[in-house]
Parts: C-alpha cells; structure tokens; sequence
C-alpha cells in the first residue's frame, strides 16, 4: 500500500477528484495548507496597505492507495492540476504497513477498497 500526498492549487480541486473518481479511487482526504516554495512571495492590498504575502494557499489531498493504483493515481493528479507553471504543486509517495476498518476490524487491501 502506498500513501500519495499532492499539495495543489484550489482551484484544481474539484478536476482532480473528478478524475480520481473516474480512475476508481474515489477515496481521499483534502487540507487547506499555507506553504511556500519555489514561487516568489506576491504583494496584496490589506485595508489599503501593501502586504508581501509569503505564504501561498494551498489544497493537501491525502489517498492511500494499493500498489496497482500508484501509477493511475500519480498520472491523474498530474493531468488534472497541472498548469505548467511554477506553484503548481508536489507529490509525495511514502509506504504504508498497514490499513485497519475501525468497523469491520479489517485489515490491509481489503480496508482501503
């Protein structure tokens, strides 16, 4: 099993848990998130001061997922919320030992299908 992190921009969302879906990995969970990285910081008007604005807005989706689906998973996350453009995000892969269905006791594959 595996766990994907993809920090993404908002507005690509909605695209990504459409194709997700369609992928049938329907699962997941989604953060808002303030981070920076690469891009340059941005000015934004603030009760009539400029502020330079660091941080930028950020959406985290969190799916755990069996091996087979990796691929489909990491292609989907990057059809859907690519620009081409710096800011565009990250993913990130990381092994998981275990699932566990807290209703059912079930365990591994079975507990994240």
């Amino acid at each position: 099993m595996k766990k994907v992190e993809a920090i993404i921009r908002p507005s690509k969302l909605k695209a990504v848990q459409a194709g997700l879906k369609v992928a049938g990995i329907p699962c997941m969970t989604v953060l808002p998130v303030k981070g920076t990285g690469m891009q340059k910081s941005y000015s934004e008007r603030y009760r009539g001061t400029e502020q330079t604005m660091i941080l930028q807005t950020r959406v985290l989706i969190i799916c755990v997922i069996s091996d087979e689906n990796l691929d489909k998973c990491i292609s989907v996350i990057q059809e859907n919320a690519g620009t081409d453009q710096v800011g565009d995000g990250k993913i990130f892969v990381y092994n998981v030992e275990d699932a566990i269905r807290i209703s059912t006791k079930v365990r591994g594959n079975q507990a994240i299908k």
